[in-house]
């Protein structure tokens, strides 16, 4: 039998700050999603729906500059933006604000960096600025 997802009391564990430290909480709803509609049937084509590709887009600030200075800019420039070091990051996918988090170093590779997420953004754009 499948478990209903309360949405009001995800709400609440949102508000009060639960759940927040991970992506599990957005792994949980599509496992509780895929498993709901295997179990009900009435959505035969959710591995469909779960492989539509998204834009995601990590927002690390962003700077306005007459067009002027835009043209000067050449290689080495640099833009100062509006965000400061240490402060969260906004995860944009589809143009709206899902979760912030914090600017990390990939292990693997020093390289690279990485998201920590370390809040997710509620329901309806809560949150989205």
């Amino acid at each position: 039998m499948a478990q209903p997802f309360d949405y009001e009391s995800s709400n609440r564990a949102s508000a009060s700050g639960e759940g927040h430290t991970d992506a599990s909480s957005l792994e949980r709803l599509a496992e509780i999603a895929a498993r709901t509609a295997e179990e009900t049937g009435k959505f035969a084509n959710v591995d469909a729906i779960l492989r539509i590709p998204v834009t995601m887009q990590v927002v690390l600030g962003s700077a306005t500059i007459p067009v002027a200075n835009l043209m000067k800019l050449g290689r080495g420039a640099v833009v100062p933006l509006d965000h400061r070091v240490g402060e969260p990051v906004d995860v944009v996918v589809n143009g709206r604000i899902v979760a912030r988090g914090e600017v990390v170093v990939v292990e693997e590779d020093n390289s690279r960096f990485g998201v920590s997420l370390t809040e997710i953004v509620g329901p309806l754009g809560q949150g989205d600025t």
